[in-house]
Order: structure tokens, then sequence, then C-alpha cells
């Protein structure tokens, strides 16, 4: 039986005065005809929301599970949620959130950002207006909420990298529990690998700011792609990478923005630690830079120019299976103990692969290409999917930017020079930072 609350009892508690200072703002939530308030609370995590309040407000519902976990339907979408979990869980997917869900006096506060952006994207008939700080449901939904009956998540598609791209097939375990005790430990305590977060000169998301991921491709034995500018130096990618991800690094914390680098050295991090990394520095962003090679069986290799800019997905053609092959390469020079068999994380994000990040990770691929293509000699190749072993664990919008050919002359030299360098990491900077500012306005959490 769900637990189903009163809606009197829901205004009550939406009608109480804040528990603590940081409550100050106020939701208006519309339902069959009829508006409700309800309080939200602040904090340096982000915006929350009582749930047990907003969902009958709604017209939806709310259960309590065994464990600290919880059901909750809305717009005739169920969500499954745990006490500090900053997963939901719905129809056999797994969506991340920007703040994990908290149990405060017997109720369960969830991010806003669950009823404004992961609901909606999820099927829910919710509209969420910003300006007005408004809540909707269509009428249509509240039918459907009516008589839907929340269900535990099933078991959803085992999604899993290889060098080659990634496999589908269907799930041979059953989905994680969220208990904590089962919860992969995402705290910001990067291992000796990653650089500490650097300190920015203000906070672009309230009391909190954003913390993008630079990563740096290739590394210590893994060279990368190997080219030669017209002089004939040698150019190197894990040299390039390393070069334009210190600058973009600089750019980012000039911007107000805390950065974390993958590597800072000329070291190996393992494909699948990358994304880890990024995990545990609770990254906003994860941005891989790369240098591209041409097929060595095209009519002219020489002569391939641009850049181009991948999301993890399932790659549609050969060329863009080739690339991944490419990058994910440097699994060869990994031990086995680079990553773990029984990582509780990796299933979660395989998990997810193909669904939570697909439009946020396309979105921000479609910015750095249209940045790029300002200020880059080459052509633009677009934006692209593939599966990258090194995007598939990173739990967060997630591209990889190749930002041209080293196998070709004139873009070797141009990657390799100190201005070609600087122009490429200001591009790159100015895209993540016109896509969080979208982002913000998205899920209404700007100020």
């Amino acid at each position: 039986m769900f637990l189903v609350w009163p809606l009197l009892a829901a205004l009550a508690l939406g009608a109480q005065p804040a528990r603590d200072a940081s409550l100050a703002d106020s939701l208006r939530l519309g339902a069959n005809g009829r508006d409700t308030m309800v309080a939200t609370r602040a904090d340096a995590s982000g915006q929350y929301v009582n749930a047990d309040v907003a969902a009958p407000a709604l017209g939806g519902r709310m259960q309590r599970l065994p464990n600290h976990r919880f059901l909750l339907a809305v717009g005739g979408v169920a969500f499954e949620l745990a006490d500090r979990s900053a997963f939901a869980l719905s129809d056999g997917r797994v969506f991340p959130m920007a703040s994990p869900s908290l149990e405060r006096d017997g109720h369960l506060d969830v991010p806003l950002q669950l009823f404004t952006d992961i609901a909606p994207r999820a099927g829910a008939r919710l509209a969420w207006e910003p300006a007005r700080r408004r809540l909707s449901l269509a009428a249509s939904a509240a039918v459907m909420a009516e008589n839907r009956p929340v269900q535990p998540t099933p078991t959803a598609p085992r999604v899993t990298a290889t060098a080659g791209g990634l496999v589908i097939g269907p799930s041979t375990k059953t989905r994680p529990d969220l208990r904590p005790d089962a919860r992969p430990d995402l705290r910001p305590n990067a291992p000796p690998s990653a650089s500490s977060p650097r300190a920015g000169t203000s906070g672009p998301r309230g009391n909190r700011r954003h913390v993008i991921i630079v990563d740096a491709g290739h590394g210590g034995v893994d060279p990368g792609m190997r080219g030669w500018s017209p002089d004939r130096t040698p150019v190197r990618e894990k040299d390039v990478t390393l070069d334009v991800s210190r600058r973009l690094e600089q750019e980012l914390i000039s911007r107000g923005y805390d950065v974390v680098m993958t590597r800072t050295t000329d070291t190996l991090i393992a494909l699948d630690d990358r994304g880890r990394i990024a995990n545990r520095s609770k990254g906003d962003l994860f941005i891989s830079v790369h240098v591209n090679a041409a097929n060595p069986n095209w009519r002219d290799p020489h002569a391939a120019r641009g850049f181009e800019t991948y999301f993890l997905a399932e790659a549609k053609t050969e060329d863009e299976r080739r690339v991944a092959r490419m990058e994910n390469e440097v699994v060869r020079f990994e031990n086995e103990t680079s990553a773990p068999r029984n990582d509780p994380l990796g299933f979660i994000i395989n998990d997810m692969a193909q669904n939570e990040h697909l439009r946020e990770s396309n979105d921000l691929a479609a910015g750095i290409q249209n940045a790029l293509r300002r200020v880059h000699p080459g052509p633009s190749r677009g934006v692209k999917q593939a599966g990258f072993r090194v995007l598939v664990t990173a739990y967060m919008p997630a591209v990889l930017v190749e930002i041209g050919f080293g196998t070709n002359g004139s873009e070797a030299a141009f990657i390799s020079s100190e201005a070609g360098q600087r122009t490429l990491a200001t591009a790159i900077a100015d895209a993540a930072a016109e896509y969080l500012a979208r982002y913000e306005q998205r899920v209404g959490t700007g100020r």
C-alpha cells in the first residue's frame, strides 16, 4: 500500500516555518486547478524541496520502503530514491542528481532539480516556469498518477565498454541496492594522481562553485598519436593534450570555476580511473582533450584536417568506431589492478551510459564545436558519438574533444604552438561557461 498524505497535511507541512535560516524561498505547485505554496531549502549543495509535501501537491504519491529507501510517483512517472544517494531510478534508467536526497525529521528532502529537470525528461507530465517558480501538472497526468501503480525499478540493460566501443546486452545481475552501506563513496577525495580543486574568484552556482574535470589524454608510457610539424618537429599527443589542458585549467579558474586535472604530469592514468577521479571530486562537467590521427587507408591521409567533439553513445559510423578504438587502445598499457572487476559504481555508470547524459553531453559537445568553429583554422567535423571508455565511468555531462589532426602538418603546428593552444583553451572554456549558464536556466538554480 502507498503512504498517501492527506492534502490538508501536505498544506500544513508546506506552510510550516523554516526549520533553519536557510529555508528562504518558496515554490508554487499546481495540480487539478489548484496551486499550493511549498517551502524550499537552499544549502551549499543546491535547492531542496520536501518530497512528502511536493508529491501530493502535484497529485502524486510517496511510499516509504525498507533501508531508508522511498518510491515517489508524480506526473505518471515513478522514481526510487534513497537517503543520502544522488541517484534516482526510474523504469530501468539511472538519473544522477546534482545533490543527494536527504531524510530529515522523518521526511525526504530531494533536489529541486528532480522535479524541474529530471522528472520531465523521464516522461513526467510536469511543466516548470522558472520566472514564476511554478511547477504544474498536466490534467491528463493527474489521471495517470492516480491509476498507475508504483513499482520498484526493473533491471536495466547492461552497457559495457570495450576497446572497440559499447556492447549492449541483457543484464546478468540485479540492480545494486541504494542503501547507504552499498552506495559508492563519492566524496571529493581525489587520489594522488589528480590535482586538488583550485579556488576561483566567484561562485557561478549560488553558494557552490561548479567543478570542471579537465582530462589530458594519454600520458606516461602511452604517447598517443605521433605526428610531425612542417619543420619536422615531432608532435606527441600526450604532450599537446597536457599543454592544452593546463591552459584550459587556467582559463576556467580565471572565470571562477573549480578545476580538477586528472593528470598534471607525464604519467599514465587508467581510463577507468579518470572517471572515478571526476566522480569523487563531484564534477559537474568532464572534458577530455585528445589529438586526432588520420586513417592511413584514406586516399590522402596527410590532408585530413579539422576538429570534432564526441559524447558517449553507440557509434553510428565506421570512422566513429575507428576513433574510439584508437583512443581506447591505451588499455594495453594498463595492468589488471587498474579497473576493479566488482566495482558497484562501474555497474551503475555502465547502466546509465545510454540514458541520462546523452542530451546534456550532446548539448555540451555542440557548444564546444560552435566555439572552436570561430577560431580553429580547420573545418568542423561535427558532433559525433562513440563508445569511449574514458567517458563511461564519468557520471556527468562528459565529452571528448579531438582538437585537430596531428598527422596534418599545418594542424600539428597549430595545436602544438603556444598561441594555438591558448586559442583552443579559451574557446573550450567559453563553451563550458555557456553550457553551464544554459543549464542553470533550465533547472532554475541560477541566481
